[in-house]
């Protein structure tokens, strides 16, 4: 017998059993199907959707990915096609969530509030402009980081300011002890209009960014020690001579640093009265750096957005996953605290 036989006698008995292998599991089907015992266990009677795959859809989504490459991956995994529009329908199924996150009840108090803002293109009547979309991170009591809200505009100004601190009031909060910003037109008018006894203090990481945007990197390292015997000086008085010896040093090569620091210098000094603790927990450059990193990082593949609301959906996913790592406390907080307690006293509450 010849070898094309054999194969072709091998190849007819393999037919004949995956043949009698379906007809077993047709007819184990049919007779579990007539009882009514059939239970789908994949997707479920009357189930329109499958949840486990529409999460694994989102997940993909707030990593960033695009509709294109989520595509993909689910041809290459699955093997199976999905369109752009299904993508987008099962990503609009949490905006609801989101909604309801922005208006959701917030603490009474927050001791420490930064705001700040990552940039964004986005389709706004035709044109693809820029816009920004602003985040309030709170610190709470137990010292845990709380994405508070987001806020997208095309323009700022006071109006917009108050808008945002007038919503976190109708949300809850009664009182800010420190709001940490980066200089914003406005800004510091309309927190006080809502919060008259808040301090507002200017980022010391925002200045030392916008610092360093001025020097190439070959100098940076020699500059940021300097910088940095401005902002951990003992007080305000110890701080000013440090800046003007600043000045004396680097203003021929870079002139604008001094100009920057010396303009804002009012909204600078608060941080300078604080305590240690207190300041360590003002400048961490954790709390609104890696969150904007981890934003960035998102938000940088989709080259533009079709709307807004396509941007709130992506900036919620991120800061839901951003938030899965705030489970301690900040650094220090409570020594932090207690000096709250005594600093705030009669603002401070006492369990």
């Amino acid at each position: 017998m010849n070898v094309k036989v054999i194969q072709y006698i091998i190849q007819l008995n393999m037919l004949v059993i995956f043949v009698h292998f379906q007809f077993v599991i047709f007819v184990h089907f049919l007779l579990t199907f007539t009882e009514g015992t059939f239970e789908p266990q994949i997707i479920g009677k009357r189930q329109r959707n499958f949840k486990e795959f529409d999460d694994k859809i989102i997940s993909m989504y707030a990593r960033g990915m695009s509709s294109r490459d989520i595509q993909g991956h689910l041809y290459d995994i699955y093997g199976i096609e999905v369109s752009a529009e299904f993508i987008s329908n099962v990503t609009d199924s949490i905006v609801e969530e989101v909604t309801a996150w922005q208006n959701r009840p917030l603490d009474e108090i927050y001791p420490i509030v930064y705001l700040d803002a990552i940039r964004i293109k986005t389709k706004d009547n035709g044109h693809i402009i820029n816009k920004a979309v602003y985040l309030a991170l709170g610190v709470n009591i137990e010292g845990n980081k709380e994405a508070l809200g987001m806020w997208i505009a095309k323009t700022e100004g006071a109006k917009f300011w108050l808008q945002i601190m007038t919503e976190l009031k109708n949300r809850g909060v009664n009182d800010i002890f420190i709001a940490c910003v980066d200089g914003l037109t406005g800004f510091e008018e309309a927190i006080n209009s809502v919060y008259p006894q808040t301090q507002v203090q200017l980022c010391i990481v925002h200045m030392i960014r916008n610092s360093l945007k001025y020097v190439p990197y070959k100098d940076r390292k020699k500059i940021t020690p300097d910088l940095k015997a401005i902002y951990t000086a003992a007080n305000s008085e110890a701080a000013r001579l440090e800046l003007e010896k600043f000045k004396q040093k680097w203003d021929n090569k870079y002139p604008t640093i001094y100009e920057i620091w010396n303009a804002k210098w009012d909204g600078i000094i608060p941080f300078l009265a604080y305590p240690e603790y207190i300041r360590k927990a003002i400048y961490t450059t954790n709390a609104i750096e890696s969150l904007n990193h981890s934003l960035r990082k998102i938000t940088k593949t989709k080259g533009s957005f079709s709307h807004d609301t396509a941007v709130f959906k992506l900036i919620y996913l991120g800061l839901k996953n951003a938030s899965k790592k705030w489970t301690m406390p900040i650094r220090d907080w409570k020594q932090a605290l207690n000096q709250f307690a005594i600093i705030f006293e009669g603002r401070f509450p006492i369990i």
